[in-house]
């Protein structure tokens, strides 16, 4: 089976004692829930939190953007070569995968709106309703457990882009562009322990109220695994094209 080269945007660096010295980053996150799978892999990671993007967008068959704890209303020194890329990706129709700080990235980036949402921190695992459904999400869900952690929302959709799911506390919760983008607000590569962790770390940032309704959520079943099927059906499915 041929592996797809894939391009990981990493736009976190968590240098936490806390968290960042106890679990993987980030890209490895990524690899790890993708390894899980049939589907191999060549994988090449991106510093992009350090100002790294790929210099000719056919340096990798794919890419994706990771999260972050950084908000994308606010200016990094990898801003504007972040927005450049992803506008390279959209002209030449490159596969291009978003997750969270990604996902909203994709949609600012591509004429969209970003805002801090009203309803507060989303955090938690949190069911993703799809009602639109493409090709590529397979094995059909109409509804997918999965982890949150935001604060900031894609409130508009960039002009092209369907919304693929919303849910309780995020209306966009995941959209797509024609069969080369794809994005969600949700982390498919969180674990229970990492959750867990990231909660308690930041815990007293959230609303009291917030909190123990995170807290609770966490007994549910997540479905992340069912998202990286999907990711990696999309990937096989726009390089082919």
């Amino acid at each position: 089976m041929n592996r797809i080269r894939l391009g990981i945007l990493q736009t976190n660096h968590d240098k936490s004692v806390e968290v960042g010295d106890a679990f993987p980053d980030d890209a490895h996150r990524f690899r790890d829930l993708f390894d899980q799978q049939e589907q191999r892999f060549q994988y090449r990671i991106y510093m992009t939190i350090g100002g790294e993007v790929p210099v000719d967008i056919d340096e990798q068959d794919a890419y994706m953007i990771t999260g972050s704890p950084l908000s994308v209303l606010d200016t990094h020194i990898f801003t504007d070569g972040l927005m450049d890329f992803i506008r390279r990706c959209d002209t030449a129709k490159k596969p291009l995968f978003g997750a969270c700080f990604g996902h909203q990235a994709i949609a600012l980036a591509l004429g969209g709106k970003v805002e801090r949402s009203k309803q507060g921190y989303n955090v938690g695992i949190e069911e993703t309703v799809f009602d639109n459904v493409k090709p590529w999400m397979t094995p059909s869900h109409s509804k997918l457990p999965l982890y949150m952690f935001h604060e900031d929302a894609v409130t508009e959709l960039p002009d092209g882009c369907v919304r693929l799911g919303s849910s309780g506390r995020c209306e966009n919760a995941s959209f797509a562009k024609e069969d080369y983008i794809f994005t969600t607000q949700a982390h498919p590569e969180f674990s229970h322990e990492f959750m867990s962790c990231v909660l308690k770390f930041t815990e007293s940032s959230i609303p009291a109220d917030q909190a123990k309704s995170a807290w609770a959520s966490l007994d549910c079943q997540q479905r992340g695994d069912v998202y990286a099927n999907w990711c990696t059906n999309f990937f096989i499915q726009a390089i082919d094209r």
